[in-house]
């Protein structure tokens, strides 16, 4: 045990979740003056080493603990998966180093931009690819394109990222969105019938007055959508989570929506005649002036 007043020598042995570590106390001290690691290694805290080699243990992961060092010693924020960042967030924040945790999030910002602004077509790319037979645009980034009054029926956009794309009053019938990132995307007034968005991520997109007719949204992410007067008849939204989504005046005529997340959608005014919604929690669910004649709500919780 070493005492409050104890001075400690310029190397300091630290064994990290089972990860034995050499440094200094200028390193541990100097950049993050304030950080819990400056704070244990100043010399005012009673700290614990094993007897044999003096390592001072912290019960902490130590994975991570080099990409620590390294950003005490140089300043310089690891380049590493976006995963691995939030493991090395967590560590962060525990040890208080804030300078790195400012450092991580400036890191993720600039990812984000560089993906939001890396689309690899134009509109006029756009216009010439369509005007072949079979069009693909399978994992292509087309972030922020205005696609709108386009004719884009049949054209297969799955895997692609569709961030903030405006698709209005564009004619997507029949076309494919299957497991496409549209967060933000711009439907409004589009031809949508009988088009594939399973498992499409379009969390916040505006659908409103879009005709949906036979659509396949199954799985699909619909959180915080705006669906406000649009036609969803004999729609497929089986395990589709339409929580916080505006549904108000929509048509959901033989509409199937077994499994979906329905938490505080707003269904006011909607036809859900002949709709199935057997088993379906509709208790934080918004359904004044709904038309539910002939809709399947057996064992539905209301």
């Amino acid at each position: 045990m070493e005492n409050s007043e104890s001075v400690f020598p310029s190397m300091v042995r630290l064994n990290i979740g089972g990860k034995k570590f050499c440094t200094t106390v200028d390193t541990l001290t100097q950049r993050e003056p304030d950080s819990m690691l400056a704070a244990m290694f100043s010399g005012r805290h009673t700290l614990c080493q094993d007897p044999g080699k003096g390592y001072v243990f912290v019960d902490r992961d130590g994975k991570h603990f080099r990409h620590i060092l390294n950003w005490l010693r140089d300043g310089v924020v690891p380049t590493l998966k976006e995963s691995e960042y939030s493991e090395l967030l967590r560590e962060a924040e525990y040890y208080q180093l804030l300078g790195l945790i400012d450092g991580i999030h400036s890191v993720l910002n600039k990812r984000k931009e560089d993906d939001d602004s890396q689309t690899e077509l134009t509109r006029t790319d756009i216009i010439k690819c369509i005007q072949s037979e079979r069009v693909r645009f399978r994992g292509v980034n087309l972030s922020g394109l205005d696609l709108s009054k386009l004719d884009l029926s049949y054209v297969d956009f799955s895997y692609a990222c569709l961030k903030n794309v405006f698709f209005s009053r564009a004619n997507l019938q029949c076309a494919k969105f299957r497991d496409v990132d549209a967060e933000g995307s711009i439907f409004h007034n589009a031809t949508l019938r009988e088009c594939e968005f399973t498992g499409a991520n379009l969390r916040g997109a505006l659908l409103a007055g879009a005709y949906l007719q036979s659509a396949n949204l199954q799985d699909a992410c619909l959180i915080d959508c705006s669906f406000c007067g649009a036609d969803l008849r004999s729609a497929h939204l089986q395990n589709a989570d339409l929580s916080n989504a505006n549904l108000e005046g929509a048509v959901l005529e033989g509409a199937n929506l077994k499994g979906a997340k329905l938490h505080n959608a707003n269904f006011k005014g909607a036809n859900l005649q002949r709709a199935f919604l057997r088993h379906v929690n509709l208790r934080d669910t918004q359904l004044e002036g709904a038309k539910l004649d002939g809709a399947n709500l057996l064992g539905a919780i209301r």
